[in-house]
């Protein structure tokens, strides 16, 4: 697991998440801890290092 930072879409807060370096694509919805609003969240892993991260906005 590594934990990173990133800005929230919406409330443009820093939040921290922590990924499973072991998966090398992944795609999930998570909540932001601060303003709620669900995120779209697809890190990609390389051997264990992040080379992307998408982050995006899900328009209710």
């Amino acid at each position: 697991m590594k934990e990173h930072f990133f800005q929230c879409p919406y409330c443009w807060k820093e939040i921290s998440m922590l990924f499973d370096t072991s998966v090398s694509n992944q795609t999930y919805i998570e909540d932001c801890e601060i303003c709620c609003n669900p995120i779209e969240i697809n890190p990609v892993f390389n051997h264990s290092e992040l080379v992307a991260l998408h982050i995006l906005n899900i328009e209710q």
